[in-house]
C-alpha cells in the first residue's frame, strides 16, 4: 500500500468538484484535490520516487513499484506559461515524500483568472484501488490524501 500525501495545505475536495471536466470525470485517473490556502508555498512530493514528468504547473512522481502520482497546480495554469511558478527539481531527480518540488502562489493564480485547485491523481489506477480519500476537510501539506493499494498481481511481483 502506498500513502499519497497532500502536496499543499488547504481544503480537500473530491475530483468531482474540480472545475475541469477531464479531472472531474476522473479521465486522467482517480484521486482527490486540494483547494489550497491562498499564500505563496512550495508544492511537495506526494510520494517517494522519481520525477518522470515536470512542468512549471504540474509534475508526476513514479514510485519504485511503478505507481505514478500526478500533481497539477491549478486548472488551466498551463496558459500562464510558467509565470508565477519556480521549479526546484529536475526531471529524473529522486525525491522523498515532502520534498519541495515547485514554488507557486495560489492567490496569483486566482488573480490571473484561473482556479488554484490542485488535483492529485493516481495514474493508471482504478477507483477501487484507492482508500481513505480525503474530502471536505482541512489538510496540511504532507497530510495523507489517500492510500493506493496494490493489486494482487503487483503484490505477487514485488
Amino acid at each position: 500500500m502506498i500513502t499519497v500525501s497532500s502536496p499543499v495545505s488547504g481544503r480537500a475536495v473530491g475530483l468531482a468538484q474540480v472545475p475541469d471536466p477531464v479531472f472531474a470525470g476522473s479521465m486522467v485517473g482517480p484521486g482527490t484535490a486540494v483547494d489550497p490556502v491562498r499564500a505563496p508555498a512550495a508544492a511537495l512530493a506526494p510520494v517517494d520516487g522519481t520525477i518522470v514528468s515536470l512542468h512549471p504547473h504540474a509534475f508526476v512522481v513514479l514510485d519504485d513499484h511503478g505507481h505514478g502520482v500526478l500533481t497539477h497546480l491549478g486548472i488551466d495554469t498551463v496558459q500562464l506559461a510558467g509565470e508565477g511558478f519556480r521549479v526546484l527539481v529536475a526531471k529524473g531527480d529522486t525525491v522523498v515524500r515532502g520534498r519541495p518540488v515547485i514554488e507557486w502562489d495560489p492567490a496569483a493564480v486566482a488573480a490571473a483568472g484561473r482556479s488554484p485547485v490542485c488535483p492529485v491523481v493516481a495514474l493508471e489506477a482504478t477507483a477501487e484501488a484507492l482508500t481513505g480519500l480525503a474530502d471536505g476537510r482541512e489538510v496540511r501539506a504532507g497530510d495523507t490524501l489517500f492510500h493506493w493499494t496494490s493489486t494482487a498481481t503487483e503484490s505477487e511481483g514485488a
